[in-house]
């Protein structure tokens, strides 16, 4: 039988590829001109500026292709390596796998109660998180801050019985499905609308019912898969590579049988260090604005979440280090959400989030700070293989955009379909968007470069610019989750240890299903009226 190959090879074929079309399609661009959407200068392209200019055709820039998509994704690659960084100091304590422990034997406690023993607690458990991960995506984008939550969320699925693939699906495909079908998602939809001259987040009623939908499709696809692992796990394509992960979890049951050990002064130190930057924080920020779509609310969020950590910090100092590290990470991914809705973070400040509870969970362990910076490099140097296939899979984008083949791709399509039908004209639009997908997985970048052509070109055959919007965010979401391009995927499945070519394979059934279901969604919009369309 043939090897499959690594996903770095993989990743290098398409880079050859992308190469080799910038010798065959013709060089193209649009005159863009800047146009401010929700407050922030975009460039969009004007209509009817297609030109050829001079054929570009890419040779030695293949070589230094790497060194390009680092620099224009460093800020994906430095949030990895400083997650993972962070993440491995926080389980040098024992804290990620005894609170996944602890999690398992409550779930099996569930079992054992007699009015809940009728009911799957396992399968409801997955169910909220999907839930709860999928409204994080349809409401502020939640994207690349999945590859955070792989390290908790994949042995928490192997511990209960599961496969690392369903603790990928329970946070990053749910996450991505919300995105997809995303409601209030500022990322798609804010700048898709802006640049097509519509009101902001208007459509809402519809875009919740589709959300709604492609969640719980996305819900009963996963249980299933899952409840048939739980029963014959020796089925699971990642059942010889989850071996590492159940050798952690079970060296890691070895040593809760030994007994963690109990807080010392360090983690009382850091206890009052943070209770004071948190009580600062709350004097200085009492109230929060949480901004979802356009809608806004003044919260008492910061001195809230100040007083928990204090009232739950007298608490886990007088258990065991690793239930005081747990509490770290719980609210170090309650202000994860603080951050990104009421102060509009993203990867830098979020990193330093990160890297705070992994200094602080070192230092609460009693470690050194030689040992904390140790323990970092060690978990940068374990993530390090899959920064390098993000920075690889940018350098495809870099390859195309040099060639001058991406606009000349987009007028081809656009020319193509001025003779076509509503219904037809709508699904080549959700082509077209979809396959751009697998090259450019950057939403708003996608939204500046087409949504100005495409929305005018939506008025000449007389359909809602809204549906032109919906075909762009569902053509976004969909493919996110098999482009080899987006450096989250890559991330994430790195993080996970599960090669890209078993991941392709297991999912692309369920992706073309959600491809056609996004087509079959957007045949309303043509024949009905809905409110914002």
């Amino acid at each position: 039988m043939k090897k499959i190959p690594g996903t770095f090879a993989i990743v290098c074929y398409i880079v050859l590829a992308a190469a080799l079309l910038t010798w065959v399609i013709p060089g193209g661009e649009y005159t863009r001109r800047a146009m401010m959407v929700d407050g922030t200068l975009r460039e969009v392209v004007e209509d009817g500026s297609f030109h050829y200019v001079s054929p570009q055709p890419q040779t030695f820039s293949v070589l230094y292709a790497l060194y390009e998509g680092f620099v224009d994704k460093a800020d994906i690659i430095i949030f990895v390596l400083m997650v993972g960084g962070a993440f491995w100091i926080l389980n040098s304590t024992g804290a990620v796998d005894s609170g996944v422990r602890s999690f398992v034997d409550f779930t099996r406690r569930c079992r054992q109660k007699k009015w809940l023993s009728k009911m799957d607690i396992d399968s409801l458990v997955l169910a909220v998180i999907m839930v709860m991960f999928s409204l994080f995506g349809a409401v502020f984008g939640m994207s690349e801050e999945t590859i955070a939550f792989i390290v908790v969320f994949v042995p928490m699925a192997v511990s209960m019985g599961y496969d690392s693939i369903t603790g990928v699906c329970i946070s990053y495909l749910a996450a991505h499905v919300g995105f997809a079908g995303a409601m209030l998602n500022p990322f798609t939809i804010g700048i898709a609308q802006g640049i097509a001259g519509i009101p902001l987040f208007s459509g809402l009623g519809y875009r919740i019912c589709c959300w709604a939908v492609l969640t719980a499709i996305a819900v009963f696809f996963v249980l299933r898969y899952a409840r048939r692992i739980k029963y014959h796990p020796e089925t699971s394509p990642v059942h010889a590579i989850d071996a590492y992960w159940r050798k952690r979890a079970d060296e890691a049951g070895a040593g809760e049988r030994e007994t963690m050990p109990a807080c010392g002064w360090p983690a009382y130190v850091v206890f009052v260090f943070l209770s004071v930057v948190q009580l600062y924080c709350a004097w200085k920020y009492p109230f929060t604005v949480i901004a979802v779509g356009a809608g806004e609310w003044n919260v008492c969020l910061l001195p809230v979440l100040a007083v928990l950590f204090m009232v739950w910090g007298l608490f886990s100092c007088r258990r065991t280090v690793a239930a005081f590290n747990m509490q770290l990470l719980f609210f170090t991914v309650f202000y994860l959400v603080v951050g990104v809705l009421g102060y509009r973070w993203y990867t830098m400040e979020i990193s330093a989030l990160f890297l705070a509870m992994g200094l602080c969970a070192g230092f609460s362990a009693g470690k050194g700070l030689d040992k904390v910076t140790g323990l970092f490099l060690e978990g940068v140097k374990d993530i390090l293989a899959p920064a390098m296939v993000i920075g690889l899979a940018s350098g495809i984008i870099f390859i195309l955009q040099e060639g001058k083949v991406i606009d000349t791709i987009l007028h081809g399509v656009a020319s193509a379909m001025s003779e076509m039908g509503e219904v037809v004209s709508v699904g080549m639009m959700y082509a077209f968007q979809t396959a751009l997908n697998l090259v450019m997985p950057s939403g708003s970048a996608k939204a500046a470069l087409t949504m100005p052509i495409m929305s005018q070109f939506a008025d000449l055959i007389h359909i809602s610019r809204q549906t032109t919007v919906l075909a762009f965010q569902f053509g976004d979401g969909f493919t996110n989750m098999i482009t080899p391009t987006s450096g989250i995927l890559l991330g994430v499945l790195g993080v996970a240890r599960i090669p890209y070519a078993v991941w392709i394979k297991w999912v692309y059934k369920f992706i073309l299903f959600l491809i056609l279901l996004g087509f079959l969604l957007l045949l309303p919009t043509l024949f009905f009226e809905f409110s914002g369309f």
